[in-house]
């Protein structure tokens, strides 16, 4: 399906690994995003990071992120534990994804028995807090075939990985570059401003970009910074701030 040509263009802003402790790395960002004026987010929420941050033992966040729902906000699920804890690696392939990549890949290599389970289990947490949830983003973007085969099953309007949005349950692919960076070191910040900045460049006419945070990001002044300064710009240059889901929604107009 095409992009409809006549809408604005559009940004989203979207927080990664959010669970009780990442808030507080998060929440001087979020309040300076407030004070923007009426700028929507997406929040990817774990049900149980690092198996140490069960939702349902966190009445106060959970309070917190339904404030946010009243506000315009989006929660997803993802991942549950967002952690990988499976069993050793058994190919070179996997050693490279699971542990040199990233060691949060928890929907890389299950099954969809196991997937099932965990996204299942994910939307009942979320359901017993009362907080709806629209997609699902798995952890490092990284999704098995059974994970594919389970989220056709379920009532989720969307999933997604680093350049595309997926309307769920047919995993049709409409393209959304987005923006990421890896802020764990200082020569990892420099790099990934130059490799934003080439592409903030190469995408200026793309209909809509995401800008994927994550909690490291919001520790270090240079990679915050970026972050709010690029939001005030794109706005500036006239982009409309969306949800995930109002823009696939908007996809589905005439």
């Amino acid at each position: 399906m095409g992009e409809v040509q006549d809408a604005p263009r559009s940004v989203m802003l979207v927080l990664h690994d959010v669970a009780p402790e990442t808030w507080p790395d998060y929440q001087p960002f979020v309040e300076a995003v407030d004070a923007l004026g009426d700028v929507p987010m997406t929040w990817l929420v774990v049900p149980d990071f690092h198996h140490r941050n069960a939702l349902q033992h966190a009445p106060a966040f959970c309070r917190l992120l339904q404030r946010r729902l009243t506000l315009g906000d989006e929660l997803a699920l993802h991942g549950f534990y967002h952690a990988d804890d499976g069993p050793a690696p058994r190919s070179p392939r996997e050693l490279f994804m699971r542990r040199i990549y990233t060691h949060e890949g928890e929907f890389y290599g299950l099954d969809q028995a196991e997937a099932m389970r965990r996204l299942r289990e994910g939307l009942a947490v979320f359901d017993a807090q009362g907080l709806p949830v629209k997609g699902f983003v798995a952890p490092a973007w990284l999704m098995s075939e059974g994970t594919r085969q389970a989220l056709r099953q379920l009532p989720l309007a969307y999933t997604s990985t680093p350049q595309h949005l997926y309307r769920l349950p047919d995993f049709q692919a409409i393209d959304a570059p987005g923006l990421v960076w890896s802020a764990r070191s200082a020569w990892r910040r420099g790099l990934s401003r130059v490799v934003s900045d080439w592409q903030c460049r190469r995408l200026a006419g793309a209909s809509t970009l995401r800008l994927g945070l994550h909690p490291v990001d919001m520790r270090h002044r240079s990679s915050r910074d970026y972050w709010m300064n690029t939001l005030r710009t794109l706005i500036a240059q006239g982009r409309q701030p969306l949800t995930k889901s109002a823009w696939l929604e908007r996809q589905l107009q005439p």
